[in-house]
């Protein structure tokens, strides 16, 4: 229905990030763009790898102890 090319031209005022952060909404990829920004950060990274490392072992522990393997 409606076309993200209908974005105003970048002036001079504009501030990169927000631009960015705009288009992004107007795309509707979102999630992408913040999964993107987490992963180019190193303590979000760090986060996201711990997180996924945890829930394995939680996993891989209930498997185990619930005797399905």
């Amino acid at each position: 229905m409606s076309n993200p090319d209908n974005s105003l031209p970048p002036s001079k005022d504009d501030w990169q990030g927000f631009r960015e952060i705009d288009r992004a909404i107007a795309e509707n990829r979102m999630t992408a763009y913040n999964w993107r920004k987490a992963w180019a950060d190193p303590w979000s990274r760090a986060g996201l790898i711990l997180f996924a490392i945890l829930f394995t072992a939680f996993v891989i522990f209930v498997v185990i102890y619930d005797g399905l393997l």
